[in-house]
């Protein structure tokens, strides 16, 4: 469970990570439409792959694996704010990165 939860975690996350350093249209709409400026697009995406990294990293350190999905629990908490802030309920999205980040710092910290 530990390692296929983590796994998908990191899958998503560095999808995701790959689509904001890409300068890919969907990442800058966002920023747009939660009144972010776009300069700080490269910065989420460089946030989204060092969460990426540090869960991959978390199978050899687990203390990394733990952190990592800590800190992405906490980008994503980010990420709902900003939507509330500008009344967006789109909220599927976010809810999908946001359980499966929560799942991955469950799993992490069990495996400690």
């Amino acid at each position: 469970m530990y390692i296929t939860v983590t796994i998908i975690a990191a899958v998503f996350t560095g999808a995701a990570a790959v689509t904001y350093l890409v300068g890919h249209d969907y990442p800058k709409t966002q920023a747009d439409m939660k009144r972010i400026p776009r300069s700080w697009v490269p910065v989420l995406g460089s946030l989204l792959a060092a969460g990426t990294l540090g869960l991959v990293a978390g199978f050899v350190v687990p203390w990394l694996g733990v952190l990592a999905a800590a800190g992405l629990v906490l980008y994503f908490s980010g990420a709902l704010v900003a939507h509330l802030r500008v009344g967006s309920r789109n909220l599927i999205g976010w809810a999908v990165f946001f359980v499966t980040e929560v799942a991955a710092l469950i799993v992490n910290v069990g495996h400690l």
